[in-house]
């Protein structure tokens, strides 16, 4: 069969043989890619149709209590500049990104444990109080169940916890021995079964990877079925084991969002800062590869260059909150339009089965 037979495939079953998902990940012509992207655009065209959903990002610890290899804000980076905002700080930023036209706000933050379940509750509480019209997506990392129903519960609506890899192997490669894939796997599966509007993804080219740990990561996102998938290039961080690791593919990663959106037609899917900060255009790059959510970042100033996963991230221009006019324009540029909204999935937490 033909790489383009494979594709049509692709988007008539939304699934593939382990050999036929390695030949479109590894083998197509420039020609084919563009193919898959133009169905990949029409598929999310079908779906969503031209708009793209905003979610303001706010940054709000760089403390955290893993040492994962990639990870500029790991415990053992003895250079890190830290800091925590406090939560009328938070607030204050969400104040910001609702007169900006925000109607989500995702707190992201390292796994700091000065922030308890009881006072990132309140956190919570006090946004959707002011603003309840808005989603709160939480981005902090694994914590147990009771704390995750906690924040369900004080008005939580969305989490997102990237899976990194689903190849058990190439997990302790990038995972110190204190961590492990079954207890992230875990969280997913409880936060999923909690009621969460669930976000999963992983790395494309970090160190160790293989194709077919790629394909083990498609494998596990149809088990896991997942609302939204955020993926994005390996980058390296010149304070981590892996500084000297090369960057993961940008083409690669833009032939795996449109695979991601072929399989999962109602999928959230976001052209990530990291796409932007790999290439100049990436973001709107990604847009045209099948991705529909943008994540400016609404973190005050100040603090924005020390949240740094990676070396050289985009922190102060058109990617932030307030430059939106400016990004509305590139977006705007490839045919697409910002819109104000929640943004939700179209795919239903009804429709997502219970894990055993």
């Amino acid at each position: 069969m033909k790489n383009v037979e494979i594709i049509k495939k692709l988007e008539r079953e939304r699934n593939l043989t382990d050999k036929e998902f390695a030949r479109v990940i590894e083998t197509l012509t420039a020609t084919e890619r563009e193919e898959l992207f133009a169905r990949a655009r029409a598929v999310r065209e079908r779906e969503y149709g031209k708009v793209v959903y905003i979610r303001g990002l706010i940054e709000f610890t760089n403390y955290c209590k893993n040492d994962c290899y990639y990870c500029g804000i790991r415990k053992s980076n003895k250079n890190a500049e830290r800091y925590r905002l406090t939560p009328e700080d938070i607030l204050e930023c969400a104040r910001e990104g609702y007169k900006l036209g925000f109607r989500t706000f995702v707190l992201q933050g390292g796994e700091d444990i000065r922030f308890t379940k009881d006072g990132l509750a309140e956190i919570i509480f006090s946004i959707k109080k002011e603003f309840p019209d808005c989603a709160v997506t939480l981005s902090v990392g694994e914590r147990c169940r009771e704390d995750y129903q906690c924040w369900y519960e004080a008005g939580a609506d969305r989490y997102l916890l990237r899976h990194e890899t689903a190849d058990e192997e190439h997990y302790k490669k990038l995972h110190p021995a204190s961590m492990s894939l079954a207890a992230r796997k875990k969280c997913l599966y409880d936060l999923r079964d909690i009621g969460y509007q669930v976000g999963a993804g992983f790395m494309v080219g970090s160190p160790g990877q293989t194709v077919e740990s790629l394909i083990k990561d498609l494998r596990f996102l149809q088990e896991l079925k997942p609302h939204m998938i955020g993926i994005g290039p390996f980058l390296s961080h010149q304070e981590t084991p892996f500084a000297e690791e090369k960057n993961g593919s940008f083409e690669t990663t833009l032939v795996l969002l449109s695979i991601l959106r072929l399989m999962f037609p109602g999928v959230l899917l976001p052209a990530t800062t990291a796409l932007g900060t790999i290439e100049s255009d990436g973001r709107e790059k990604g847009l045209l590869a099948g991705a529909n959510v943008v994540m400016p970042n609404l973190s005050p100033v100040h603090v924005r260059k020390k949240y740094e996963l990676y070396d050289n991230k985009i922190c102060t221009g058109e990617e932030s909150a307030q430059s939106t006019d400016s990004l509305r324009a590139r977006i705007e540029s490839v045919g697409y339009h910002l819109v104000v909204g929640r943004g939700d999935s179209r795919i239903s937490p009804l429709t997502v089965s219970k894990s055993k």
